[in-house]
């Protein structure tokens, strides 16, 4: 059950305080560079002790980087010059720009793995349309992709989680689950149904999404579900 810990902050000395509290307690780190003034990204990944993904999240996707397309992008090419275990980019994205941080990682260091991702912050989608922005996703070259719209009824869950084996049926590794209060029992079961990763905040009050839980909350009831 891997468990990722979104960091976000403001300065990227704040942030090399949050990596270094929460690189004990996770599997992951996601680094929200969106949320940063001048980030300094040789000192942040020069600081990572396990798997990084560098997010920069357009603010259409809950995210807060308010420069051109090109420049965000161009952020994530650097991230991954610069060894980054992962980058994240919205599916949502223009071609042009995915296939110019496709090449960034064929010619980089090669290590680097694309998670392509949808969020919907109003709603959960029909199964129909879900399937499609997944198809969307790997056709555009992903090798993990990211499906996570909110919950509106508890029922939406069943939707979402219904994508984890379509899937990897298919041989492609997702990750998927609902945000919002209706959503936080995804969360959790996505990783029984074999979700690449779950999330979860460093802290109360440190949430990147609504419905997150902290990393103290999911470990303990991983334990309790595994007995």
């Amino acid at each position: 059950m891997r468990i990722c810990i979104p960091i976000t902050a403001a300065t990227t000395t704040e942030a090399l305080l949050k990596m270094e509290k929460g690189s004990g307690l996770a599997d992951f780190l996601e680094l929200r560079i969106d949320g940063i003034r001048k980030v300094n990204l040789e000192k942040l990944l020069n600081a990572r002790k396990g798997e990084l993904i560098v997010t920069n999240r357009v603010k259409k996707e809950g995210g807060a980087f308010s420069g051109s397309e090109q420049e965000r992008v161009a952020l994530l090419i650097k991230a991954v010059v610069l060894g980054s275990d992962y980058v994240d980019l919205e599916i949502r994205t223009g071609k042009n720009l995915i296939t110019k941080l496709k090449k960034a990682i064929e010619t980089g260091q090669g290590h680097t793995r694309l998670i392509l991702s949808y969020h919907n912050f109003e709603k959960t989608p029909g199964l129909t349309e879900l399937r499609k922005k997944m198809e969307e996703g790997r056709g555009a070259g992903a090798d993990i992709l990211k499906i996570v719209p909110y919950a509106e009824k508890i029922e939406d869950n069943l939707k979402v989680l219904a994508l984890i084996p379509y899937a990897r049926q298919r041989g492609l590794e997702i990750i998927a689950f609902c945000m919002g209060p209706q959503g936080a029992i995804s969360r959790v079961m996505a990783p029984f149904l074999g979700s690449y990763l779950s999330y979860a905040s460093l802290g109360q009050g440190e949430e990147s999404a609504p419905g997150q839980l902290t990393v103290q909350q999911m470990k303990q009831i991983f334990r309790i579900m595994k007995g």
